[in-house]
């Protein structure tokens, strides 16, 4: 016989009910005990919720109160916060996957309705898509699907549902909007008015290819530009003429009042005449003091283009903090910078003061490309990090950059990518030397996917000796000779070591003799990526009995892909052993995975 429900529980479902079906909800509700009200809160979907806790009486506010942010009422929370428990309860039912990702301290509710509205936007583009579609975007119908996390079941299928259309959810929750992702198909004027009363902080669009997007566009970042601060255009065709229109939408003319601090292109299509650049575009990149990243990411930017984009910052002394032009051809864009004119253009004042990160990635730049940026780099006194990996840019190239930091021994240059750059180990050798000798030496570096052989060793036990903190030495080609060579130079402390990539050198044995003798030497030491380097079953003994006798905060230790890990074995006594905080140190691969190796072999 099936137990009948307490009372306690027929009440709750009837409160449901009636804090579904209006917003304003009985006054004695709010005069119940604490405890009972706890109970009530802790019941509630999410739509019972919002309206209970926006019709709260003031006088309530001392044990329940409102958002973070005073989104709506102004209210803060009390350290006593059963409603915000109840907000991240709900969030973690509804997307348990992204509940670890939100940084504390946070405003559940507003993250759980700005969520809820993308999925909502998403499924509306869905339907907005289907040939058939001929209605309002705004009379779109929620599905279920969504409508079951935010409404009781019987209110769903009540005729009193007004939750049903899209319109509702914006008018309802659009001031927890900050952040949202728009397809093409629903960048049009209704959506704007959809948006009326939210406050966008960042926007995403994708596939913006047609003009008759962009005007609706247009209007809507008119309606946000006070609050927009990131705009962001993935898989887009964009031409000059709507370039043109979405900065001047962005930036009115004389008027310095935007907060635009990101704007991104990638993978996409930009089709800009250098010699006639859009007005409004210039005047974008120069009158908009507050913008800090600048991304041209795969966006089939040629040399004309980055080299004027360059120039009209360099010329505005912008604040920039962030430029990648990665993936785009753009050799010979800075062949105006040469000796000659550098001493010129330095006397004139032109630097970019503020700009930290540069990112060159896959620009098919050459050794002279690298010679100009030489000349171009003295620009750019705050650089931190740089970006090179995937250029031809040879040991011609990397000897322009010894030169820079020769004449410039007090660079910040901290984090240095030379990634497949067609090195040698004579280049590099005479590179990690040049470091040794700055006052303030490179902290990240790598030289991965470059043919250097064995003979680089000593002089990369040298840096890792000095200075360098995270080293990425992944498929050079040490082989076991060069582990050897490795081992036996590592005889002092490596006091800031933290991480370090060795992957993919064929090392063997060899690899996990190095490792064990680097591990004792280096008490910061968190990660170590030695995936794919032949190491046969001893390996595996000889790390593990050093990981017993070193006093280190190794957190990782990568052994994907070597022929000393069984797919068949029961590997969780060595997961149990050693641990940080709770998680494995060792990462092996699952029985799934080949148990063919690794091959670099082209």
């Amino acid at each position: 016989m099936t137990k009948a429900p307490s009372l306690a529980f027929l009440c709750i479902q009837s409160l449901k009910l009636q804090l579904l079906q209006s917003d304003n909800p009985i006054p004695d509700l709010y005069e119940l005990p604490s405890e009972l009200l706890d109970a009530v809160i802790a019941h509630l979907p999410a739509l019972a919720l919002q309206n209970f806790q926006t019709n709260m009486p003031f006088n309530c506010l001392d044990d329940y109160e409102s958002g973070d942010d005073c989104l709506i009422n102004g209210r803060k929370r009390s350290r006593n916060d059963p409603l915000g428990s109840s907000w991240k309860m709900l969030f973690k039912l509804r997307w348990p996957d992204f509940v670890d990702r939100v940084e504390s301290p946070a405003d559940w509710q507003q993250l759980y309705w700005e969520k809820h509205l993308q999925n909502c936007v998403d499924e509306a583009a869905e339907v907005a898509l289907r040939p058939t579609f001929s209605g309002r975007i705004r009379s779109i119908n929620v599905s279920d699907n969504i409508l079951r996390y935010i409404c009781h079941e019987e209110h769903m299928s009540c005729q009193k549902c007004v939750c049903k259309e899209l319109s509702f959810h914006f008018q309802t929750f659009g001031p927890y909007l900050r952040c949202l992702r728009l397809l093409n198909v629903l960048c049009v004027t209704e959506t704007s008015e959809l948006l009326m009363t939210s406050k966008l902080q960042s926007l995403v669009l994708r596939w913006i290819r047609s003009e008759k997007h962009v005007e609706p566009l247009c209007k809507l970042l008119i309606q946000t530009r006070d609050t927009l601060t990131s705009l962001e255009f993935i898989h887009c065709k964009l031409s000059s003429s709507s370039i043109s229109a979405i900065c001047a939408s962005l930036h009115e003319k004389g008027i310095h009042t935007t907060g635009m601090q990101r704007f991104c292109i990638k993978t996409s299509s930009i089709e800009i005449d250098p010699l006639a650049a859009p007005s409004a575009f210039v005047s974008f990149l120069m009158s908009v003091r507050t913008l800090h990243s600048l991304h041209f990411c795969d966006s089939n930017l040629d040399r004309h283009i980055a080299r004027m984009v360059f120039s009209t910052l360099l010329d505005s002394s912008s604040n920039l903090s962030s430029l990648d032009l990665s993936e785009n051809n753009i050799s010979g864009w800075l062949s105006t910078f040469s000796c000659r004119s550098v001493v010129g253009s330095l006397s004139s004042g032109k630097f970019l003061q503020s700009l930290c990160k540069l990112n060159l990635r896959g620009n098919e730049l050459d050794r002279y490309d690298a010679e100009n940026l030489a000349h171009a780099l003295l620009h750019m006194p705050g650089l931190e990090s740089l970006d090179l990996s995937g250029n031809p840019i040879e040991d011609s190239g990397i000897r322009s950059l010894i030169s820079y930091f020769t004449k410039n021994l007090d660079s910040r240059l901290a984090d240095l990518d030379l990634e497949n750059c067609e090195l040698s180990c004579c280049g590099v050798i005479e590179f990690l030397d040049t470091l040794s000798m700055l006052e303030k030496p490179i902290k990240f570096l790598s030289v991965a996917d470059n043919a250097l052989g064995s003979e680089v060793a000593e002089a990369i036990v040298n840096s890792i000796t000095v200075s360098i903190e995270s080293l990425n030495i992944s498929g050079v080609g040490l082989g076991p000779l060069g582990f050897l060579a490795l081992g036996r130079k590592l005889e002092k402390g490596l006091k800031k070591l933290l991480s370090i990539n060795i992957s993919k050198n064929r090392g063997g044995l060899e690899t996990a003799r190095f490792m064990s003798k680097l591990i004792p030497l280096a008490p910061k030491l968190i990660s170590i990526d030695a995936s794919y380097n032949l190491m046969p079953p001893e390996a595996l003994l000889m790390l593990c009995e050093s990981l017993r006798t070193a006093k280190c905060d190794l957190k990782r230790l990568d052994m994907t892909g070597n022929s000393c890990i069984s797919h068949e074995a029961d590997h969780s006594s060595l997961h149990r052993e050693f641990q940080h905080n709770g998680e494995p140190i060792f990462v092996l691969p699952s029985s799934s995975v080949s148990h063919v190796p690794y091959d670099d072999d082209p």
